[in-house]
């Protein structure tokens, strides 16, 4: 038998939850699904299938960092919401997963590795790992609301640390960074030669205005090589089109060679097709409808799951800036485990805070993107499930 690299070894045994959830199905018995991630199946807008169709939609486009009126449409949306950046600073990619491969091949040798944050979404130790990149740790203080400690950061670089990730807001935590905890990451970044990667998908979706709240890292004058994630998956609600950009920031120097660099990246991989690229303003033009439905549905959920929980409850909706999804702190015992399998025999299907490297608790991961009339079905089973455990 073939001999194949340990990178691509990942466990494939299912927990008992997807085990419950799979015989579930099987006979038929789909759960209501508080675990709604992709935003074109939930009812909400979506742009003309015509703007798919351009002029010279056909044309083999070979531009490496992506077509020049992509990225200047991107440089338009992103002045559209207060930040002036240069399309030239722009790259563009298939994916955010793919502009976090191509950062790893830029910044990091073989066992280098890179800060994540915990909690936050399950992606990256794989998409390092497959990079021959290792992932450490720095934590998310609950006693912070989940927000960035530099101190933390500083606490878990190792000898071979490249850069430190930052999720902004949080995922699932909507927690937004803010202009004192950027300052005090940048001082720790530039003392430690370390470039900062900060993943803004959600930026768009903050609930309510708030001063000294960091929206984007783009376009700003820092010390450190700065990489500013988004696309199209979730600015505009199209994961299926398969467009994704990168703002390059930073040192005049060190920013211009690492554009350098990832252009002969991008042109060896060519990965971003002709269509989207061609159909990025229109695309774009329709994302502030997206995302004004897609606000109208998350505050909405969150203030009937807010409202659902009964006075002196053993569970708490702990607060949040933004984002698609809401975290309960729940009760240490059972256990997170144990309460999903006991609320997916009630019909409900929630994540487990482990999924996302929770600590210091036991905690549920909702999502408010389900369906109002899901969402409010879900709410009595709910909550007499966790009112049981309590």
């Amino acid at each position: 038998m073939s001999r194949f690299s340990l990178r691509s070894d990942f466990s494939r045994t299912p927990n008992p939850l997807a085990e419950a959830l799979a015989g579930l199905r099987a006979q038929g018995l789909p759960p209501l699904d508080l675990t709604v991630s992709n935003p074109t199946r939930v009812g909400l807008p979506a742009p003309d299938a015509g703007a798919l169709h351009p002029p010279g939609a056909f044309d083999y486009a070979p531009e490496a960092l992506g077509l020049p009126s992509a990225r200047e449409a991107v440089a338009g949306y992103l002045r559209s919401r207060g930040t002036a950046v240069s399309p030239e600073h722009l790259v563009l990619s298939a994916s955010t997963s793919e502009s976090y491969g191509w950062l790893f091949k830029l910044l990091c040798e073989p066992g280098d590795d890179v800060l994540v944050p915990a909690p936050c979404y399950p992606l990256f130790e794989h998409l390092a790992r497959l990079e021959a990149v290792q992932t450490r740790s720095y934590r998310l203080p609950l006693a912070h609301g989940f927000g960035l400690d530099a101190g933390e950061v500083e606490a878990a670089l190792g000898p071979r640390t490249r850069a430190v990730l930052i999720i902004n807001p949080g995922n699932p935590t909507g927690h937004f960074l803010h202009e004192g905890e950027l300052a005090a990451l940048a001082d720790v970044c530039a003392r430690h030669r370390l470039a900062l990667i900060s993943d803004e998908v959600f930026a768009d979706y903050a609930w309510a205005p708030a001063p000294g709240r960091v929206m984007t890292v783009a376009g700003r004058a820092l010390p450190m090589p700065t990489f500013s994630l988004s696309g199209l998956s979730k600015v505009a609600g199209l994961p299926g089109l398969k467009l994704g950009w990168m703002h390059v920031g930073g040192p005049d120097a060190a920013r211009d060679e690492a554009l350098a660099r990832l252009e002969w990246v991008a042109d060896t991989y060519l990965s971003v097709a002709t269509p989207v690229q061609l159909a990025l303003p229109r695309l774009l033009a329709h994302a502030p409808v997206f995302q004004q439905a897609l606000l109208e549905r998350v505050r909405a959920n969150r203030e009937h799951l807010a409202r659902a929980r009964p006075p002196g409850a053993t569970w708490d909706v702990l607060p949040a800036h933004g984002g698609w999804s809401a975290v309960l702190r729940i009760p240490r015992e059972p256990g997170e485990e144990a309460m999903c399998l006991a609320l997916l025999e009630a019909g409900v299907l929630v994540q487990p805070g482990y999924f996302y490297d929770f600590g210091g608790g036991a905690f549920l991961v909702l999502s408010l993107l389900t369906p109002p009339e899901d969402f409010i079905a879900a709410l009595a089973p709910l909550t007499r499930v966790l009112g049981a455990a309590g």
